[in-house]
C-alpha cells in the first residue's frame, strides 16, 4: 500500500510537470502584442523660448543692433 501512493504521487507530478511545460510552450507560440512608444507632449512655453533665443541670435549675427547706440 506504501509502494502504490508513492507511485501515484510520482505520477501525478509528472503529469503536472508535463501539463506545466506544454502551457509554457503554448504562451512562448502566441504573438506577443508591442505597445506604441508614448508621445511626449510639446512644450509649447519651450519652444517658444528657444525660438526667441535664436532670432535674438540671429539678429546680433545681422549686427541688427550695433547701429542703435547712442
Amino acid at each position: 500500500m506504501q509502494n502504490s501512493k508513492k507511485m501515484a504521487a510520482a505520477m501525478a507530478a509528472v503529469t503536472y510537470y508535463i501539463k506545466t511545460q506544454e502551457e509554457a510552450a503554448a504562451m512562448a507560440a502566441m504573438p506577443v502584442e508591442e505597445k506604441p512608444a508614448p508621445v511626449r507632449a510639446v512644450n509649447l512655453w519651450g519652444v517658444s523660448g528657444r525660438q526667441s533665443q535664436m532670432q535674438m541670435g540671429n539678429l546680433m549675427q545681422m549686427k541688427a543692433f550695433h547701429g542703435l547706440r547712442r
